[in-house]
């Protein structure tokens, strides 16, 4: 049973409870084969934007500092930085009635989230996920892979997104028909092209160290005037369209 807590969307759990099984999964995330017997990691062996919050073992304990950490054109970015936790505890979809706990109930909340995963999951959607203003899905420390044969992400005509440490492969071209696009309205979509993310007339946007493969159009598609993007540290893979960026699609 899902509650609504003072600081997050809770699982009946406190936040030190939920990480308390995950402690060495988020430690061997975060140290990523560095030997070192402290809690700090050298910062010479990280890039800018890792030294902002990965030097220390325990950032899994303040992960909204991620959201100081933009770098490039997005670097007033602050995702759901300010706003309450979301755990994702349920992989599965329904693009017109989500569940609580899943991916796309979060993601459609018309208020400030930061969203992280409760454990590794592979999330195959029904439909394209549109994701509103003012969100962080936060993948560290998880596994999480989106795609899998089904549409992926969407960002249309919003501000303020982070979109961190996910697998994104294998998307197709999403279905005609009715998707929610928030909490407040669900309407008629005409299928999305089968990008790994889509990004349309949106600013303030910052895509950073996610892995992105074999998808049926492009990787990152970045257009209708999009400005204030940041697409950072991230592995592209298995694929002959990486980036479409352009001001206007007529």
């Amino acid at each position: 049973m899902l509650t609504w807590g003072s600081m997050f969307y809770r699982v009946n759990a406190t936040y030190d409870e939920v990480h308390a099984t995950s402690d060495q999964t988020i430690y061997s995330y975060a140290t990523r084969n560095l030997s070192n017997s402290s809690n700090v990691i050298p910062k010479l062996s990280l890039n800018t934007i890792d030294q902002c919050w990965r030097g220390n073992v325990n950032w899994a304990k303040h992960r909204m500092k991620l959201g100081n950490c933009a770098i490039g054109f997005g670097t007033d970015t602050r995702g759901g930085q300010g706003g309450k936790y979301y755990i994702v505890i349920d992989p599965s979809d329904d693009a017109t009635n989500p569940t609580i706990g899943t991916l796309r109930y979060g993601v459609t909340r018309l208020e400030p989230l930061w969203i992280y995963f409760a454990y590794d999951m592979n999330i195959k959607l029904k439909n394209e996920l549109i994701i509103t203003s003012d969100k962080t899905i936060d993948g560290r420390g998880r596994n999480v892979h989106i795609g899998n044969g089904g549409p992926c992400l969407t960002l249309q005509y919003v501000n303020n997104v982070i979109v961190h440490g996910l697998h994104i492969h294998d998307c197709t071209i999403g279905e005609k028909g009715m998707v929610m696009s928030s909490s407040k309205h669900i309407g008629y979509r005409k299928g999305s092209d089968g990008d790994g993310i889509t990004i349309f007339g949106s600013t303030n946007i910052w895509i950073d160290h996610n892995f992105l493969s074999s998808c049926f159009d492009g990787l990152i598609d970045v257009t209708h005037a999009s400005t204030a993007i940041t697409i950072s540290n991230n592995l592209f893979t298995n694929h002959d369209k990486v980036h479409f960026m352009t001001q206007t699609m007529n």
